[in-house]
């Protein structure tokens, strides 16, 4: 395995590892004093690297501490579900530095010039200039091609690269909540399944420390997975009994009183008799084909998001009953079944993830 050596190395060692002086940078990489130093000297021309005359001294003048440059730029994300999204803008760090709820237009090219504009009054509420950008992230419903970033057809990156002049990425909000419950909850498990359950069903899988997309970008669309005895509900799909027809929110509010999800989760976690029959049986359910994913994939831990996960006490028992008794042991030794950390702000920091992954990554950053 060849050693780390150029620029985008060197920033990957300081970014990740925590790498702060030119010595140790020169240790790690076998680079010569002046080689580290062109490095050095070429990432903070970039805006990528900030040294601070603050280390600690072990005799004379303290030495130079490098370190990542959070404020040397900003990346634009969006987080779009079916009925309610949320864009921010973010520094290089994946902290938000303004943000917005917004209601898109239905047709994704007329939603995709709203989103610029909505990223551009973000940039001035963060006083920001549109030059600071270097990427954009979107996480939308529904199955991507993530190689060639088309929303329903509409290629994304044009538009960004015409408005921004930066790459973009867009990629399916469950793999996107996965990004951002992984990196900012569990970054030590390699392994995670994270099932969003809101108007439909979906899921993101994290295997070996990496998200997994499948050949075409398809991987995790467990809610068109089939359940028992569902009664012959016809799925969106076109299939019979998909869990996401049977146990998802449009089903659920279907068959109760409430005008939506987030009244309906409420009813459940104030204890109403119809609400928790509803979320339990629905958590059985989906606990149904969670199950056959944890003797699949063997997860260390399985984390519900979404709009349903308001009621997620009375979800999890239905889930974690299910789960337990149908997964094999080994399987669940120790499985953990959790809600998500992040709630509503998964999808934002998983775009941000997605984006500062690509952009700053050491081919990234060492292209011409």
């Amino acid at each position: 395995m060849r050693r780390p050596s150029t620029s985008g190395d060197v920033l990957r060692l300081i970014r990740e590892e925590g790498v702060d002086t030119r010595a140790e940078l020169a240790r790690i990489t076998g680079l010569s004093r002046p080689a580290v130093t062109l490095r050095v000297t070429d990432l903070i021309a970039r805006g990528l690297v900030v040294e601070r005359a603050d280390g600690t001294s072990t005799g004379g003048r303290p030495p130079q501490r490098l370190e990542f440059n959070a404020e040397g730029g900003a990346v634009l994300v969006a987080n779009l579900g079916k009925s309610r999204g949320q864009v921010a803008v973010c520094d290089l760090a994946g902290n938000v530095l303004a943000e917005a709820d917004t209601h898109l237009p239905a047709a994704p090219a007329r939603a995709l010039d709203y989103l610029l504009d909505s990223w551009e009054k973000l940039l001035g509420q963060a006083e920001l200039a549109p030059s600071a950008v270097r990427g954009a992230g979107i996480g939308i419903p529904g199955m991507v091609e993530f190689a060639s970033a088309e929303w329903d057809g509409t290629p994304i990156r044009p538009a960004i690269a015409a408005r921004f002049g930066v790459p973009a990425y867009l990629d399916n909000e469950a793999n996107i909540a996965a990004l951002g419950e992984h990196r900012a909850a569990y970054s030590d498990l390699d392994d995670l399944l994270f099932v969003k359950v809101s108007t439909g069903i979906g899921a993101g899988l994290i295997s070996g420390g990496r998200i997994q997309r499948g050949a075409l970008g398809a991987a995790g669309e467990i809610g068109h997975v089939p359940v028992q005895d569902g009664g012959g509900v016809m799925c969106r799909c076109g299939n019979l009994d998909c869990v996401e027809a049977v146990a998802g929110g449009t089903a659920l509010l279907a068959r109760s009183n409430a005008p939506d999800l987030a009244t309906f989760a409420a009813l459940a976690r104030e204890g109403d008799p119809e609400a928790v029959a509803l979320v339990r049986q629905a958590g059985r359910r989906i606990g149904e084909v969670i199950a056959t994913a944890v003797n699949l994939l063997n997860p260390a831990v399985v984390v519900l998001g979404g709009d349903l996960t308001g009621a997620y006490e009375t979800l999890i028992a239905g889930v974690r009953e299910v789960v337990y008794s149908r997964a094999t042991a080994l399987a669940t030794r120790r499985l953990r079944i959790e809600p998500s950390r992040l709630g509503d702000r998964a999808g934002l920091v998983g775009c941000a993830v997605m984006v500062l992954d690509h952009i700053l990554a050491p081919e990234a950053v060492d292209a011409p």
